[in-house]
């Protein structure tokens, strides 16, 4: 867990963000961005700072910065593009797992899947429909990175491996996710096909990840919202099952499960096509928000 001093800060937000050809870590308020990277030549990325434990000394130091680039003058990446790994939960929600209709009430082991990090866009960059398929779905999830690594971490010990939380948009093809008896990776993996970011906010209370509402919204419809209290598997058990058969290290990110409402739900289904706003809000995160694109 990250420790921040007591003084209240103004800065709660680190991103990785693009600008003038250059791509650098900066806090971010809603005025623009302050490049940190000066101030802390030994730290290239935000998963050394992690790995450091720097977050606060990042947020403490862009206290007494000027603005350095305006908002609307760079560009969002995905906050951590060189983690080791993104593991992500499936079926964590009663609603969600309603939806298979198998009678099980709930699952008594979590369903886990890979991510590559090139599948994902960053805040504000476009999410790509690709030539394959055009049952592109959204799914709104928390993202927990993890800051000191671990094996056989405990559930009760889990909150002291946890550095930040962010947002995304498990971008999923629902064609793809059936194209074997068991195969969910390829439909999971397409290029760009989902999101992740703004930013990293710091972890330093239990109820960011016990007590937090997670909404998702296409072309300003509704279509997804629920709580963290009610997940099947809570964060801390995830993270304590997890780091059972894998070591978890600073950077890793686990994206956590999605509520019920994805467009392959409704009857008819209704997919994401080009120009489609969907945006994720996760409170005291922020909004991850993207539009949709055919894949050149």
């Amino acid at each position: 867990m990250t420790e921040l001093t007591d003084k209240k800060l103004a800065y709660t937000k680190l991103a990785y963000i693009c600008a003038d050809g250059r791509n650098f870590y900066a806090a971010i308020n809603d005025k623009g961005a302050i490049d940190l990277t000066p101030h802390f030549p030994d730290i290239p990325d935000l998963k050394t700072a992690i790995a450091q434990d720097k977050l606060p000394a990042l947020l403490e130091k862009a206290e007494n910065q000027a603005i350095t680039h305006k908002d609307g003058n760079f560009q969002f990446n995905v906050p951590i593009h060189n983690g080791e790994k993104i593991i992500c939960v499936g079926v964590n929600f009663p609603d969600r797992n309603a939806e298979y209709k198998d009678g099980i009430q709930a699952p008594d082991k979590m369903s886990l899947f890979i991510r590559f990090a090139r599948s994902f866009s960053g805040h504000q960059q476009p999410i790509i429909r690709p030539k394959a398929s055009d049952k592109l779905d959204y799914e709104g999830e928390m993202v927990v990175v993890i800051g000191k690594g671990g094996r056989h971490i405990s559930a009760p010990n889990a909150p002291n491996h946890i550095a930040a939380l962010s947002i995304c948009n498990e971008g999923t093809l629902r064609d793809w996710v059936r194209h074997a008896k068991f195969n969910v990776t390829q439909g999971k993996n397409f290029d760009n096909s989902g999101a992740l970011g703004p930013w990293l906010v710091p972890f330093t209370d239990i109820e960011q990840i016990e007590n937090a509402e997670i909404t998702t919204y296409v072309n300003g419809e509704m279509r997804q919202n629920d709580n963290t209290s009610r997940m099947i598997f809570p964060i801390c058990e995830q993270i304590a099952y997890i780091s059972t058969f894998t070591t978890l290290v600073a950077g890793d990110m686990i994206i956590t499960g999605t509520p019920t409402g994805a467009g392959a739900r409704f009857d008819p289904p209704i997919f994401l096509k080009p120009d489609d706003e969907i945006k994720v809000e996760i409170s005291n995160i922020g909004v991850l928000r993207n539009i949709v694109a055919d894949e050149k």
